[in-house]
């Protein structure tokens, strides 16, 4: 099969001059041209046009689609990036519609919209840092469930944390010891809130992997300064870090 310029220019919502540009830099030249001058695109030409509409609509100009294209190998591994870049652009609207889903709900409710809330999916601040303590799996499955929640389940769900923190800062201001079964009722609350989420060891019931996360957490909350402040001070963090490692060590 082979179309006119004319007919794939409406085809494909360009214009013929577009395609004519194409030619010219050497990016899209026509499957035959005959004796009379018109150009025509058989399907192998059009497949090349679709990736270059692609690579144009995620920005790429049109030197570096050119380099693109001539320096693939294999036609097949590009379509696949292709797709890939085209799903990671669904995803990130996909959560950007959730964002804005979640301001009208708020302003619909009366509520003041919660800024971290209205800005989720245009900047997911610990994504990268997920990724890299847990893999790419355990940060999408836990993003997708928490951008799934309405705005009041993640209320309820913010206050559910913000109870669980709270307990923990009484029990350290207590001189609780990380061993007594208070603090170890404590931690076991604490792994039972991380089994909520999906996407982790101990969602998921594996126990190997449920345990390195679980110490690997004590450790975070008492290096890193955001959770430090998070349990009130230096010493509630280390409670929570030693308690963490106790049930780790003999309850998991």
């Amino acid at each position: 099969m082979e179309w006119t310029i004319q007919e794939l220019a409406t085809r494909a919502g360009i214009t013929s001059r577009a395609l004519r540009h194409y030619d010219h830099i050497g990016l899209l030249t026509p499957s035959r041209v005959s004796p009379n001058g018109y150009r025509y695109y058989d399907l192998g030409a059009v497949a090349r046009l679709q990736r270059i509409l692609l690579m144009r609509r995620l920005g790429m100009g049109l030197p570096a689609i050119a380099q693109v294209l001539a320096e693939e190998v294999d036609e097949r591994d590009g379509l696949r990036a292709h797709i890939a870049a085209l799903e990671g652009e669904r995803d990130r609207i996909e959560q950007q519609i959730r964002a804005v889903r979640h301001t009208l709900e708020a302003v619909l409710a009366g509520a003041e919209p919660c800024m971290d809330v209205m800005l989720e999916g245009f900047n997911d601040r610990y994504k990268d840092e997920v990724i890299s303590r847990w893999g790419e799996h355990a940060f999408q499955v836990s993003n997708d469930w928490w951008h799934g929640k309405t705005l009041e389940q993640q209320r309820v769900w913010k206050q559910a944390t913000e109870d669980l923190v709270a307990a923990w800062v009484a029990a350290a201001k207590a001189g609780v010891s990380p061993t007594s079964e208070h603090a170890q009722s404590l931690a076991a609350r604490h792994v039972q809130w991380l089994s909520q989420i999906p996407g982790t060891p101990t969602a998921e019931g594996d126990r190997e992997r449920s345990i390195e996360m679980v110490k690997g957490l004590g450790h975070m909350y008492v290096d890193d300064p955001r959770f430090t402040t998070a349990y009130d001070n230096a010493e509630g963090a280390v409670f929570v870090r030693d308690t963490l490692h106790e049930y780790a060590r003999t309850r998991m």
